[in-house]
């Protein structure tokens, strides 16, 4: 292994002790209250070697979305090109799919709904908000080609795919935001996957060619 390989590796495992560590100081304090200093406390690092890997809090808590943006993407690419799964089937692996990803890191998810709605966006590096683009747009097409398979195999009424997915995505991050903000209204009671659940249940039954008269 040459010297540049071998740095690149230690800048590799360096830049994860600090996901890690900002993740733990997150999950205990929550995204607004935490700081870079925080967060190198955390990973034993000073806050000046944080500054070599992210240039801020946002691009730091990006960097943690993009991670759970390419879990996502992944599962809904195999839901996508799963074979033997008839369009039914792939409509409730969809809402299944979406609900599990939920589960896999509720924080990180809520953070990710955050960051597409704010101004946070603006301040990222040219390669970090590239990066999130392309999920993005890749996550949504998986969506619409599942769509597009049911609309034409009769099992989904005949909508543009797009514009199905963008409401789909639409309510996934709406219902997890107003989720986080009924636990800090009322007692931190949580039933969002409940909501998800339902809200889903009742956007697909709307959808289907069936239900139709």
């Amino acid at each position: 292994m040459g010297i540049q390989e071998r740095k690149e590796r230690e800048r590799g495992r360096r830049r994860q002790q600090i996901m890690i560590a900002a993740k733990r100081v997150f999950y205990n304090k929550g995204f607004a209250r935490v700081t870079m200093e925080d967060i190198a406390r955390e990973a034993e690092l000073s806050p000046g070697t944080l500054y070599l890997y992210f240039k801020n809090k946002d691009e730091l808590c990006a960097s943690l979305s993009l991670r759970i943006l390419q879990y996502l993407n992944m599962r809904l690419r195999h839901v996508s090109s799963e074979k033997e799964l008839d369009g039914k089937q792939k409509l409730e692996a969809l809402k299944n799919t979406i609900i599990n990803v939920y589960e896999f890191d509720p924080l990180i998810l809520v953070n990710l709904f955050r960051l597409q709605s704010s101004e946070t966006l603006k301040n990222l590096s040219p390669e970090l908000l590239a990066d999130i683009k392309e999920l993005f747009s890749s996550s949504l097409s998986a969506m619409s080609d599942i769509f597009n398979e049911g609309i034409k195999t009769g099992v989904v009424i005949d909508k543009k795919p797009e514009a199905l997915a963008d409401q789909m995505w639409a309510l996934f991050s709406g219902i997890v935001l107003w989720g986080e903000s009924k636990k800090i209204m009322y007692n931190n009671k949580d039933y969002l996957k409940q909501a998800l659940e339902t809200a889903f249940e009742v956007f697909l039954l709307g959808i289907k060619r069936e239900n139709r008269v």
